[in-house]
Protein backbone atom coordinates (compact mmCIF):
# COMPACT_ATOMS: atom_id res chain seq x y z
CA UNK A 1 0.00 0.00 0.00
CA UNK A 2 3.03 2.28 0.14
CA UNK A 3 3.54 2.22 3.89
CA UNK A 4 6.90 1.89 5.64
CA UNK A 5 6.94 0.32 9.10
CA UNK A 6 10.00 1.06 11.20
CA UNK A 7 11.31 -1.45 13.71
CA UNK A 8 11.91 -1.34 17.44
CA UNK A 9 9.93 -0.19 20.48
CA UNK A 10 9.10 3.16 18.85
CA UNK A 11 8.07 1.66 15.51
CA UNK A 12 6.13 3.98 13.20
CA UNK A 13 3.85 3.69 10.21
CA UNK A 14 5.02 6.09 7.50
CA UNK A 15 3.12 6.56 4.22
CA UNK A 16 5.37 6.66 1.17
CA UNK A 17 4.70 7.90 -2.37
CA UNK A 18 6.53 8.21 -5.65
CA UNK A 19 8.61 11.31 -6.36
CA UNK A 20 5.75 13.35 -7.86
CA UNK A 21 4.14 13.41 -4.40
CA UNK A 22 7.11 12.72 -2.13
CA UNK A 23 8.80 15.96 -3.19
CA UNK A 24 5.71 17.80 -1.89
CA UNK A 25 5.16 15.64 1.20
CA UNK A 26 5.84 17.21 4.60
CA UNK A 27 6.58 14.75 7.40
CA UNK A 28 6.02 15.77 11.01
CA UNK A 29 7.26 14.42 14.32
CA UNK A 30 4.07 14.22 16.41
CA UNK A 31 6.16 14.08 19.60
CA UNK A 32 7.06 17.74 19.07
CA UNK A 33 3.44 18.70 19.76
CA UNK A 34 1.22 18.16 22.80
CA UNK A 35 -1.66 17.40 20.47
CA UNK A 36 -2.52 17.80 16.79
CA UNK A 37 -5.83 19.06 15.45
CA UNK A 38 -6.90 18.59 11.83
CA UNK A 39 -9.24 21.29 10.47
CA UNK A 40 -11.71 21.09 7.60
CA UNK A 41 -12.13 23.33 4.55
CA UNK A 42 -12.09 27.02 5.53
CA UNK A 43 -12.83 28.61 2.11
CA UNK A 44 -12.07 32.17 3.15
CA UNK A 45 -14.19 32.10 6.33
CA UNK A 46 -11.79 33.94 8.62
CA UNK A 47 -14.35 34.86 11.29
CA UNK A 48 -15.28 31.22 11.74
CA UNK A 49 -11.63 30.16 11.77
CA UNK A 50 -10.81 32.65 14.50
CA UNK A 51 -13.78 31.41 16.52
CA UNK A 52 -12.68 27.79 16.08
CA UNK A 53 -9.12 28.54 17.18
CA UNK A 54 -10.53 30.33 20.23
CA UNK A 55 -12.85 27.38 20.88
CA UNK A 56 -10.05 24.84 20.90
CA UNK A 57 -7.79 27.33 22.69
CA UNK A 58 -4.79 26.35 20.58
CA UNK A 59 -1.64 26.64 22.68
CA UNK A 60 1.84 27.34 21.34
CA UNK A 61 2.81 23.66 21.76
CA UNK A 62 -0.29 22.41 19.91
CA UNK A 63 -0.54 22.11 16.13
CA UNK A 64 -3.44 22.58 13.72
CA UNK A 65 -3.17 21.06 10.24
CA UNK A 66 -5.67 22.12 7.56
CA UNK A 67 -6.97 19.82 4.83
CA UNK A 68 -6.64 22.52 2.16
CA UNK A 69 -9.10 24.79 0.38
CA UNK A 70 -8.21 27.71 2.60
CA UNK A 71 -9.20 29.98 -0.27
CA UNK A 72 -12.12 31.12 -2.48
CA UNK A 73 -15.91 31.11 -2.09
CA UNK A 74 -15.94 32.83 1.32
CA UNK A 75 -15.48 36.50 2.22
CA UNK A 76 -11.84 36.77 3.35
CA UNK A 77 -9.36 34.57 1.52
CA UNK A 78 -6.44 36.91 2.20
CA UNK A 79 -7.24 37.08 5.90
CA UNK A 80 -7.29 33.28 6.18
CA UNK A 81 -3.99 32.92 4.32
CA UNK A 82 -2.33 35.59 6.47
CA UNK A 83 -3.49 33.91 9.67
CA UNK A 84 -2.24 30.46 8.65
CA UNK A 85 1.02 31.79 7.21
CA UNK A 86 1.93 33.87 10.25
CA UNK A 87 1.55 31.23 12.98
CA UNK A 88 4.20 28.51 13.27
CA UNK A 89 1.68 26.06 14.73
CA UNK A 90 -0.69 26.28 11.75
CA UNK A 91 0.04 24.21 8.62
CA UNK A 92 -1.99 23.27 5.57
CA UNK A 93 -1.90 20.95 2.62
CA UNK A 94 -2.88 22.17 -0.83
CA UNK A 95 -6.51 21.78 -1.86
CA UNK A 96 -8.03 21.62 -5.30
CA UNK A 97 -8.91 25.32 -5.07
CA UNK A 98 -5.29 26.24 -4.38
CA UNK A 99 -4.34 24.07 -7.36
CA UNK A 100 -6.87 25.88 -9.57
CA UNK A 101 -5.43 29.21 -8.45
CA UNK A 102 -1.87 28.12 -9.20
CA UNK A 103 -2.93 26.98 -12.67
CA UNK A 104 -4.47 30.40 -13.34
CA UNK A 105 -8.02 29.01 -13.51
CA UNK A 106 -9.62 31.48 -11.08
CA UNK A 107 -10.17 35.21 -10.92
CA UNK A 108 -8.49 35.38 -7.51
CA UNK A 109 -5.78 38.06 -7.37
CA UNK A 110 -3.44 37.57 -4.41
CA UNK A 111 -0.54 39.80 -3.41
CA UNK A 112 2.87 38.27 -4.22
CA UNK A 113 3.66 37.18 -0.65
CA UNK A 114 0.41 35.23 -0.30
CA UNK A 115 0.70 33.80 -3.81
CA UNK A 116 4.15 32.51 -2.88
CA UNK A 117 2.77 30.99 0.32
CA UNK A 118 0.07 29.13 -1.62
CA UNK A 119 2.71 27.87 -4.02
CA UNK A 120 4.71 26.39 -1.13
CA UNK A 121 1.83 24.36 0.34
CA UNK A 122 2.58 20.62 0.31
CA UNK A 123 0.31 18.04 -1.28
CA UNK A 124 0.46 15.80 1.79
CA UNK A 125 1.37 16.09 5.48
CA UNK A 126 1.91 13.01 7.59
CA UNK A 127 3.06 11.76 10.97
CA UNK A 128 3.14 8.33 12.56
CA UNK A 129 0.03 6.49 11.38
CA UNK A 130 -1.70 9.59 9.96
CA UNK A 131 -1.92 11.24 6.57
CA UNK A 132 -3.58 14.56 5.68
CA UNK A 133 -4.59 15.14 2.05
CA UNK A 134 -7.33 17.24 0.55
CA UNK A 135 -9.36 14.70 -1.40
CA UNK A 136 -8.42 11.13 -0.53
CA UNK A 137 -7.02 8.01 -2.17
CA UNK A 138 -8.19 5.27 -4.49
CA UNK A 139 -8.41 2.16 -2.28
CA UNK A 140 -7.78 -0.05 -5.31
CA UNK A 141 -4.27 1.34 -5.80
CA UNK A 142 -1.17 1.51 -3.56
CA UNK A 143 -0.05 4.95 -2.40
CA UNK A 144 2.96 5.11 -4.76
CA UNK A 145 0.53 4.87 -7.70
CA UNK A 146 -1.14 8.16 -6.75
CA UNK A 147 -0.18 11.53 -8.19
CA UNK A 148 -0.99 14.98 -6.76
CA UNK A 149 -4.16 15.24 -8.86
CA UNK A 150 -5.48 12.04 -7.25
CA UNK A 151 -4.80 13.21 -3.71
CA UNK A 152 -6.39 16.62 -4.28
CA UNK A 153 -9.53 15.48 -6.11
CA UNK A 154 -10.43 11.93 -5.07
CA UNK A 155 -14.04 11.40 -4.08
CA UNK A 156 -15.67 8.29 -5.54
CA UNK A 157 -13.22 6.49 -7.82
CA UNK A 158 -15.69 4.20 -9.57
CA UNK A 159 -19.16 5.66 -8.98
CA UNK A 160 -21.48 6.95 -11.67
CA UNK A 161 -22.59 9.71 -9.30
CA UNK A 162 -19.71 10.62 -7.04
CA UNK A 163 -21.95 12.05 -4.31
CA UNK A 164 -24.00 8.86 -4.12
CA UNK A 165 -20.88 6.73 -3.80
CA UNK A 166 -19.45 4.45 -2.90
CA UNK A 167 -17.01 7.07 -1.67
CA UNK A 168 -13.34 6.17 -1.53
CA UNK A 169 -13.36 5.70 2.24
CA UNK A 170 -16.21 3.16 2.06
CA UNK A 171 -13.64 0.67 0.76
CA UNK A 172 -10.38 1.98 2.23
CA UNK A 173 -8.86 -0.34 4.86
CA UNK A 174 -5.72 1.60 5.86
CA UNK A 175 -3.15 2.18 7.17
CA UNK A 176 -2.48 5.05 7.44
CA UNK A 177 -5.50 6.84 8.83
CA UNK A 178 -6.42 9.58 6.37
CA UNK A 179 -7.82 13.00 7.29
CA UNK A 180 -9.46 14.80 4.38
CA UNK A 181 -11.87 17.48 3.19
CA UNK A 182 -13.11 18.23 -0.33
CA UNK A 183 -16.36 16.24 -0.08
CA UNK A 184 -18.98 18.21 1.85
CA UNK A 185 -20.59 16.19 4.64
CA UNK A 186 -23.69 17.11 6.58
CA UNK A 187 -21.86 16.06 9.73
CA UNK A 188 -18.29 15.23 10.62
CA UNK A 189 -17.61 11.55 10.03
CA UNK A 190 -15.10 9.25 11.67
CA UNK A 191 -14.19 5.82 10.38
CA UNK A 192 -11.43 3.54 11.62
CA UNK A 193 -9.10 4.61 8.83
CA UNK A 194 -10.63 7.88 7.57
CA UNK A 195 -11.93 11.14 9.05
CA UNK A 196 -14.07 13.50 6.93
CA UNK A 197 -13.77 17.15 7.97
CA UNK A 198 -15.47 19.30 5.31
CA UNK A 199 -18.77 20.17 6.98
CA UNK A 200 -19.66 22.99 4.62
CA UNK A 201 -18.79 26.11 6.60
CA UNK A 202 -18.96 28.33 3.52
CA UNK A 203 -22.40 26.86 2.76
CA UNK A 204 -23.77 27.73 6.19
CA UNK A 205 -22.68 24.53 7.95
CA UNK A 206 -19.88 24.13 10.47
CA UNK A 207 -16.14 24.57 10.55
CA UNK A 208 -14.87 21.39 12.16
CA UNK A 209 -11.61 20.24 13.76
CA UNK A 210 -10.59 16.81 15.01
CA UNK A 211 -8.50 16.51 18.17
CA UNK A 212 -6.20 13.59 17.39
CA UNK A 213 -5.18 13.20 21.02
CA UNK A 214 -8.66 13.09 22.51
CA UNK A 215 -10.39 11.48 19.51
CA UNK A 216 -13.07 14.18 19.49
CA UNK A 217 -14.50 16.71 17.08
CA UNK A 218 -14.77 20.42 17.84
CA UNK A 219 -16.95 22.66 15.66
CA UNK A 220 -18.30 26.17 15.33
CA UNK A 221 -21.28 27.13 13.21
CA UNK A 222 -20.99 29.45 10.23
CA UNK A 223 -21.77 33.10 10.85
CA UNK A 224 -23.83 33.09 7.68
CA UNK A 225 -24.38 31.19 4.43
CA UNK A 226 -21.91 32.62 1.94
CA UNK A 227 -22.63 30.28 -0.96
CA UNK A 228 -25.62 28.05 -1.67
CA UNK A 229 -25.18 24.34 -2.30
CA UNK A 230 -27.79 21.79 -3.33
CA UNK A 231 -28.62 19.04 -0.85
CA UNK A 232 -27.68 16.32 -3.35
CA UNK A 233 -24.10 17.61 -3.19
CA UNK A 234 -23.85 17.06 0.56
CA UNK A 235 -23.06 13.59 1.91
CA UNK A 236 -25.26 12.38 4.77
CA UNK A 237 -23.61 9.31 6.37
CA UNK A 238 -26.12 6.85 7.77
CA UNK A 239 -24.02 4.18 9.45
CA UNK A 240 -23.68 5.93 12.82
CA UNK A 241 -19.90 5.56 13.08
CA UNK A 242 -19.38 9.24 13.60
CA UNK A 243 -19.11 12.22 15.79
CA UNK A 244 -17.97 12.49 19.36
CA UNK A 245 -18.01 16.23 20.09
CA UNK A 246 -16.75 18.19 23.02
Amino acid sequence: MGVTRTEGPDAEIRPTFDETVESRHERLDADEWRTIYVVGDVHGCRRELERLLDRIDLAADELAVFVGDLIRKGPDTEGVLELVRDRRNLKSVRGNNEAKYLRGETDLDLPPDLAAFVGRLPVAISWDGALVVHGGVDPRRPLPDHDPVDLLNMRAPHAADEYEGPLWYDEYEGPPRIFFGHTVHGRATEREHAVALDTGCVHGGDLTAYDCGAGEFVAVSACERYLDRSEDKIVSPEDGRDTVFR
